[in-house]
Parts: structure tokens; sequence; C-alpha cells
């Protein structure tokens, strides 16, 4: 069962305040995180700790680096990640399966330098164009969106063509700071890593038709030490008082 599917309108403090009883049991949830849900999260993490006693303990990495940390073996409660490596992990064991919910839908855009002109990207051919002419492109080299960006220059015919002009970079947090510096001219990637760049701002989404939302998912480490806490602070996320905090910040909350 997700989740999800539990009381998503339950406030938190009503659905997990503690009792007397339940404080001598206060957990740390180690927690490893994509970066936009930072934000989120550090409004409602407090909340949180507040409502239950547990603390958190969170590192958010972009996707090569949660790679790399999932793949060392590092203890972990929690994942908030992209579906994608969801499935690697429960493949190799290390999540529990059926411990999941969807927290946030997060969309594709392109990034240029804050106060550069911004290029046409609102159609398939506008943003075909855009691509042929720029000078550099920066992406991610291992994340959701770098994956789907790969894919859409096979399906647009040009990789050939715009194979020298690629930045490859590791996770989104890398992704947008050459842009603003000047040492790319656009980015492609998930639209609120382009919000927390100060040096650059969006062109726009990409088009519809090649358009893919990036779903950020919770789920429970296999060999996680208190999978009640680690359950608890999942059910947090996806209550209704949570969903206008994460939308609040720039993401589409998974839940209504």
């Amino acid at each position: 069962m997700r989740f999800g599917s539990f009381g998503a309108a339950a406030n938190i403090a009503a659905m997990l305040l503690l009792s007397p009883g339940q404080a001598a049991h206060a957990a740390e949830i180690k927690i490893l995180s994509v970066v936009p849900l930072k934000t989120s999260i550090d409004e409602l993490g407090p909340q949180f700790e507040r409502a239950t006693g547990h603390r958190l303990n969170i590192t958010y990495l972009g996707s090569s680096g949660l790679k790399r940390q999932f793949e060392a073996g590092a203890t972990f409660d929690v994942a908030l990640i992209y579906p994608e490596l969801i499935d690697e992990l429960l493949k190799q064991g290390k999540l529990a399966a059926g411990k999941s919910a969807d927290i946030a839908r997060v969309a594709i855009g392109v990034a240029v330098k804050k106060g550069a002109p911004k290029p046409d990207v609102s159609t398939v051919d506008a943003f075909k164009r855009t691509l042929l002419d720029a000078k550099s492109i920066s992406h991610s080299t291992e994340g959701a969106s770098g994956v789907h960006f790969k894919s859409l220059l096979e399906r647009l015919g040009i990789a050939a063509d715009v194979k020298s002009k690629l930045r490859p970079m590791e996770g989104g947090p890398l992704v947008v700071g050459p842009v603003a510096r000047g040492e790319a001219e656009i980015a492609v990637i998930t639209i609120p890593f382009i919000a927390l760049e100060p040096g650059a701002e969006l062109a726009g989404p990409l088009p519809n038709e090649l358009q893919h939302i990036v779903v950020y998912t919770a789920s429970i480490s296999s060999a996680a030490k208190q999978p009640d806490a680690a359950e608890a602070f999942i059910k947090s996320l996806t209550t209704t008082s949570a969903a206008s905090v994460i939308k609040s910040k720039g993401l589409d909350p998974a839940t209504p």
C-alpha cells in the first residue's frame, strides 16, 4: 500500500502529536533527498520535529551524488528521489517494497543567464532551433531530466549536431551555475533548479509534446532502524497543509 492512500487531509499535529510514552521513543530519521525539496522541507521539517519529537538528519544531493551514496552503501531511513532511482534501489533490495509515496511533481525547462534574451522554446520546432543555435548547452548527466533530454536529442534527430555543444554536469545543483556565470548559453533542467539560481532565469518550460514531468517520491529503506518514524515522516509530507507549502515553493504537490 502506498502512503499516499492514508488520510492526506489530516493535520500533521493532530495526526502525530506525542503522548508522554511516545517521547521516550523519539528517533533520528536519516534522509537522503534531492535538492529541489529542500525549501519545502526547511519549513515542513521543523513542524514535524515539534509535533513528534523525532529529529531529521537530512543530506541534499544532486542525482549523481545520491547514486554514489546508495552505491557506496550509505545508511538511510528515507529516500526522497525520482522514480527511476526508486526502481533501481527496489531491485537491489535497498528499499521496502510497497512503502512509498509521491511527494511533488516538477516540469523541465530551459534556463538562460539573468537579463539575457530568452530564446523561443514554446513549440517543438522552436525548441529544436534553439538547441541548434545555442553555442553551449548544460544538462544533467544521470538525473531524470538529463536522461529525458538525451532521449529528446535522438527523437529530434539532432544528437550528432549538438554533441560538441553539450556540457554534462553531475546533478541538478550544478547544471544552472554555468549559465549564471556565462560559461554555457542555456541549460535544460527541472524548473526548481532554475528558480534556486539567482544568476539565471527561466526562458520557458519544454513544449507540451516534449515535456516530461519528474516525480519526486519518498520511500523507506529496507534497513530503516525505526520504520514507524520514517513512515510518519512520509505521511506528514502528504497532508493538505504540506501540499500548500510545497506549492508555495514552486513545486506541484502530488496530493491535492
